[in-house]
């Protein structure tokens, strides 16, 4: 019996195929394993120059504190009722006269107490009298901005962003930042943003909103989920902030997650167990009062919308 060897032999010599043609086959199988190499080059390359950079001990450090999850809200409590303030900044409101924010739970239960014994309307924390014109309102607050209150100066700054006065907006709102406001450090990471009157810097943008979220500002916390998974497609930290920003009570954030556990971005465990903080974060914002004060709110709209 004749080899394979053989075999080969006798029919390159039946078909009269000349030998050379038996190292043209071994060229051509070099050059497809070089063109393979290549390939593999070229993803190798492509994945060093489109792969996130691995985190450096610096930012490790960064994240334990980015990601550790606040005991509240930079809002804190209300100083009479002692619960946390209401995310939405049309539950409370700012006195002019001393720059607190109360509940307006706690500003009408005070307000029905001077009706009923016929007393005149002060401040719950200072007992000045209400001012009772923009002009009083404007006076109080230029007496609190002279006194270094960083609420004034950062209710000062929102007045010139509002007039178009970027410059003095961002003057004002990087002097209380440097005081501790944590709403002007929120607010200076939109004019790094946008660009206004200042250089538009990324960078500082990000600082200033992780600074903010640190703090306990929901609506960082809320925008840097929103950056981090459009702007950089880094779903997996998203969903920290988002938890993070749920288990204060951010209606937003919660939204927002239900729709990350319908991707499957989140898993049942931690969606349920945010969901129950949330729950349990907006239950520790209500209260008789402020329940009352929705309903005067509710019936005057519709009043007002029944008149027209």
């Amino acid at each position: 019996m004749s080899t394979s060897t053989e075999a080969a032999d006798t029919s390159c010599a039946f078909y009269g195929t000349p030998e050379v043609d038996n190292v043209k086959f071994k060229r051509s199988t070099t050059k497809v394993q070089e063109e393979r190499d290549r390939t593999a080059a070229a993803e190798v390359r492509d994945e060093i120059l489109y792969r996130q950079p691995e985190s450096t001990g610096a930012e490790l450090q960064r994240d334990d504190v980015l990601f550790r999850q606040p005991e509240s809200t930079h809002l804190e409590d209300c100083p009479i009722c002692f619960l946390p303030l209401p995310l939405d900044p049309y539950k409370s409101t700012l006195q002019s006269c001393c720059s607190k924010v109360i509940c307006k739970g706690c500003r009408r239960a005070n307000k029905l107490r001077g009706m009923n014994k016929n007393l005149n309307h002060t401040c719950l924390m200072c007992r000045q009298p209400t001012p009772r014109s923009k002009k009083e309102v404007n006076m109080y607050s230029m007496k609190r901005v002279a006194a270094n209150d960083p609420v004034a100066i950062q209710e000062r700054g929102k007045k010139h962003y509002y007039d178009g006065h970027y410059r003095g907006a961002f003057k004002y709102w990087r002097k209380a930042a440097e005081l501790g406001n944590v709403d002007s450090i929120y607010l200076l990471s939109l004019l790094y943003r946008d660009g206004r009157d200042v250089e538009k810097n990324e960078e500082k943008e990000w600082y200033q909103l992780e600074e903010a979220a640190i703090a306990g500002h929901v609506g960082a916390r809320f925008t840097l989920a929103h950056n981090e998974k459009s702007r950089r497609g880094r779903a997996d930290r998203a969903v920290k902030h988002l938890i993070i920003a749920a288990n204060l009570g951010c209606d937003y954030s919660m939204e927002a997650l239900k729709q990350c556990h319908t991707n499957g971005e989140v898993d049942d465990d931690k969606f349920t167990a945010a969901l129950h903080a949330h729950q349990a974060a907006v239950d520790a914002m209500n209260s008789p009062q402020r329940e009352e004060q929705a309903n005067f709110e509710r019936s005057l709209e519709e009043w007002f919308c029944a008149d027209k």
